[in-house]
């Protein structure tokens, strides 16, 4: 876990990485910096199960383990001195629809939430993907990929992360994000496609804001890309 704690803080602010990230790569770096920029104090972590710091092993990832975990470090959060409500959550890709779980569960923690190419629901994530992958990942039970963020690494993730993501969905509850929304999606995302988060933006009942970046993927990295994803946080966080 990284706490970065700033003096006279205008608020506090959490930052969850997607499945297989880590609390160091360059998108989550983006998210804290605009936080941190902004003089907020700004939590970070790895999940168990992901490719970071944490304990376990990515194949056993899933999106109800990497909800708890976000519960588990607000609720530590909320030992320390320097823990205020409300406070603001971010969240990349399966990260995105943990915090925004957290924020329809106990929306009057929240005070600003932001979703980065977030997933919408375990249906939604399918239907972005080439359904003939879908068919073999089901058939043989694994999918397997080569990690571009930790080269050499090959990830292996069963079928069953499926089954369980499919548990999930933001779309029901939406009405109960009342707080301000800030969702920015990358035009070329295949996974968690902008179509799929303009859905979600859609049925968000409150202050809300939908930025798209030009050419950018679901994995942020580019510099320009990223340069792109810090201004649209900076400005964001400025109207909190």
């Amino acid at each position: 876990m990284l706490v970065e704690e700033t003096i006279n803080a205008k608020g506090l602010a959490f930052v969850m990485h997607g499945l297989g990230g880590f609390m160091v790569q360059p998108q989550v770096q983006a998210m804290a910096d605009a936080f941190l920029q902004n003089n907020y104090t700004t939590i970070r972590f790895d999940t168990t199960s992901t490719l970071g710091e944490s304990d376990g092993k990515y194949e056993d990832a899933t999106t109800t383990n990497y909800y708890e975990d976000l519960e588990d470090v607000i609720a530590w959060a909320k030992t320390q001195n320097w823990y205020e409500e409300p406070f603001t959550l971010a969240g990349q890709s399966l990260g995105g629809i943990c915090v925004g779980l957290y924020a329809e569960k106990f929306s009057n923690e929240v005070k600003g939430l932001i979703l980065v190419n977030s997933t919408v629901s375990g249906e939604k994530s399918i239907a972005g993907k080439d359904q003939a992958e879908i068919k073999k990942w089901k058939e043989t039970g694994w999918e397997t990929t080569v990690s571009i963020s930790k080269p050499g690494v090959i990830k292996r993730l069963p079928w069953s992360h499926m089954e369980d993501r499919l548990k999930y969905d933001l779309l029901p509850l939406a009405h109960k994000l009342t707080m301000q929304v800030l969702l920015i999606s990358g035009e070329l995302d295949n996974s968690e496609r902008p179509e799929d988060q303009k859905d979600l933006f859609d049925k968000i009942p409150g202050q809300k804001k939908f930025v798209i970046i030009p050419g950018a993927p679901h994995t942020i990295r580019d510099p320009a890309h990223l340069d792109s994803l810090r201004s649209a946080l900076d400005s964001w966080i400025k109207t909190l």
